[in-house]
């Protein structure tokens, strides 16, 4: 009989090279789909910033995904690095991730959760998942301006 596996979601340990890993498959999916000055994924150095909290999902020893909520300020988060292992996708990981940074959010007080992410059919699977959660397209936010390969979405909290 196969050994029982557990999925969790805990803080991510930005020195694992699983989640750097990751990380790097998932800079260069936004660089291969976007101009430069339009990829807005964060790299290590910037997950690590006091005001994100990075969380990785695993299944006993694999890490399959990742999730960062960035507080942009007392009511207010950003969804960043938002990402399956591309091997782990299908399952429903994507939907476990959101939930948790949507519990987050709501545990801290925020009022409002938005994200930025592309317009490309790429994206297509990640604005059907975060619509499907009740986030709506909205202008840009914090300090994003308009971008032709950016769609800018807002879940209202208090709605």
């Amino acid at each position: 009989m196969a050994p029982m596996t557990t999925t969790e979601i805990a803080i991510g340990d930005l020195t694992d090279p699983r989640i750097l890993r990751l990380l790097e498959d998932h800079l260069a999916d936004m660089h291969a789909e976007s101009p430069p000055e339009s990829v807005h994924a964060l790299d290590v150095s910037a997950l690590q910033d006091a005001a994100v909290t990075f969380w990785a999902l695993s299944d006993g020893d694999a890490v399959l995904g990742c999730v960062a909520l960035k507080q942009l300020d007392e009511s207010h988060g950003e969804l960043k690095s938002m990402r399956t292992d591309a091997a782990a996708r299908g399952r429903g990981l994507g939907r476990l991730l959101l939930d948790h940074v949507l519990a987050e959010a709501r545990a801290r007080g925020y009022r409002r959760v938005s994200l930025e992410t592309g317009t490309q059919d790429f994206f297509a699977p990640a604005r059907t998942l975060y619509a499907s959660a009740g986030f709506a397209e909205t202008g840009p936010f914090a300090d994003y301006v308009l971008d032709p390969y950016s769609v800018f979405m807002t879940l209202d909290l208090d709605a």
